[in-house]
């Protein structure tokens, strides 16, 4: 770790101390991806169950997962866990179900009705990552607004064990959140399947869910094809940006970071702090409380990747994380929510020391799906609408015509549009021939 003055850093110190993890062998991987895109395209099933083989070191001979398998999922949770999920699934969809909008309806001039209404997108394919961690909590993420929405379409998509069984949380969470169809499919192979179909997996329009950079990268690809899906935002790696004041507790704020440096070796934490003193302390805390965590290897690299950046005031950490635009924020200062006029750039805010963004991640409401990697500078955190699409409806009168008629006519000449033009003149003609 280390402790950066922001004040005595030259531009170029900057951007070094605010610099993601690289992507890891982005060529070779586009490369890889588009080959194992291509062979799922043309083989289907059997190029799946090779290289769920391969991959996952896994030999299944079905892909989707049975109902004896699902019975067994639910036999192998206790209660409690049982009703975690159904607590988590309650906060989830309390927070989704505010999300619904109601059609909108303005007569823009006198006779002509314009209105916006909403549609589910027909077939979601939710992707549940099951690497080093598997993790529930996205298919709660995923399959609940997908509920909401009423997406007629929506499996899910997980790796199986080396046992050729899908996590049991995995599968309990997203049956739950009203999933029916789950397949026992990870990787790139995964994202092929649900953008192209295959004899098992239905072909689905947008896929969700994050993942490794080779899932990143087939989401990309797929979505650059008109015959492949569309996909929910891009991201990178897992990130926290953390702004704490001299008062902040430095257990807590170690406690956040190391929470999100676990993710994986190339997972970023970052400490912005008006305060020597805490940077110091959290420093310390972040030592000790590596030696008390089971995922010692992967901290073991990523703490690596934590910098605690000392400022000379709170407005200028505010302006850092603008800049970095974190996938959380969390604000350990006194008096946080006025402060929260100063974010312009995160995925999600959590305020005061008794909002740790573990909560987020499981059970408080929002979805924990996130941009990434400074996406949050142009993009929001995955939501209801990003279930549905959103259609506009127009319906002109007679007099409608006739008021915005000639507006129409003289722009589309303007253009050098004559079609455009005549395709209202002919209609204005026929309304003069047959007006009383």
């Amino acid at each position: 770790m280390q402790i950066l003055d922001w004040n005595s850093l030259g531009a170029a110190a900057r951007n070094t101390a605010l610099a993601r993890p690289a992507q890891r062998d982005a060529q070779q991987i586009r490369a890889q991806v588009r080959e194992i895109i291509d062979a799922v395209r043309a083989r289907g099933d059997a190029a799946i169950l090779k290289y769920t083989e391969r991959f996952d070191r896994s030999r299944i001979d079905s892909l989707q997962v049975s109902a004896q398998e699902m019975q067994h999922a639910q036999q192998a949770l206790s209660a409690g866990q049982h009703g975690a999920i159904d607590t988590a699934i309650g906060t989830v969809r309390l927070f989704h179900e505010a999300q619904r909008t109601a059609p909108l309806r303005v007569e823009t001039a006198p006779g002509v009705v314009c209105e916006r209404i909403v549609r589910p997108i027909r077939a979601v394919g939710l992707y549940v990552p099951a690497g080093s961690a598997p993790l529930p909590s996205t298919a709660i993420m995923l399959a609940v607004p997908a509920s909401i929405a009423d997406c007629p379409v929506r499996i899910v998509c997980t790796p199986p064990g080396v046992d050729g069984r899908a996590d049991a949380a995995v599968l309990v969470a997203a049956a739950k959140a009203g999933i029916t169809r789950i397949f026992k499919c990870g990787g790139a192979q995964a994202v092929a399947a649900m953008a192209y179909g295959t004899d098992s997996v239905p072909k689905c329009d947008k896929i969700f869910g994050p993942g490794n950079a080779w899932v990143t990268e087939a989401k990309l690809q797929v979505a650059g094809d008109p015959h492949g899906a569309a996909f929910d935002l891009p991201a990178g790696v897992s990130e926290v940006l953390v702004i704490a004041d001299a008062a902040a507790n430095p257990e807590f704020v170690a406690a956040d970071l190391l929470a999100q440096a676990e993710h994986g070796a190339d997972a970023q934490a970052l400490l912005v702090t008006d305060s020597s003193a805490l940077a110091a302390q959290v420093g310390a805390e972040v030592a000790a409380q590596v030696k008390t965590l089971m995922r010692r290897d992967i901290l073991a690299a990523s703490v690596a990747n934590i910098r605690l950046i000392v400022t000379q005031d709170l407005t200028a950490a505010f302006e850092i994380a603008n800049f970095y635009a974190p996938e959380h924020l969390i604000l350990q200062v006194a008096r946080p929510r006025e402060w929260l006029g100063q974010v312009h750039n995160a995925g999600a805010v959590f305020l005061g020391p008794w909002s740790p963004e573990s909560v987020g991640d499981y059970c408080s409401g929002p979805n924990h799906t996130l941009p990434t990697y400074g996406y949050a500078r142009a993009y929001s955190g995955l939501s209801l609408e990003d279930f549905q699409k959103r259609m506009t409806v127009q319906e002109l009168s007679p007099q409608g015509l006739r008021a915005l008629g000639p507006t129409t006519e003289i722009l589309a000449r303007l253009e050098g549009l004559d079609a455009h033009a005549a395709a209202v003149t002919r209609r204005l003609r026929s309304l003069g021939s047959s007006a009383p």
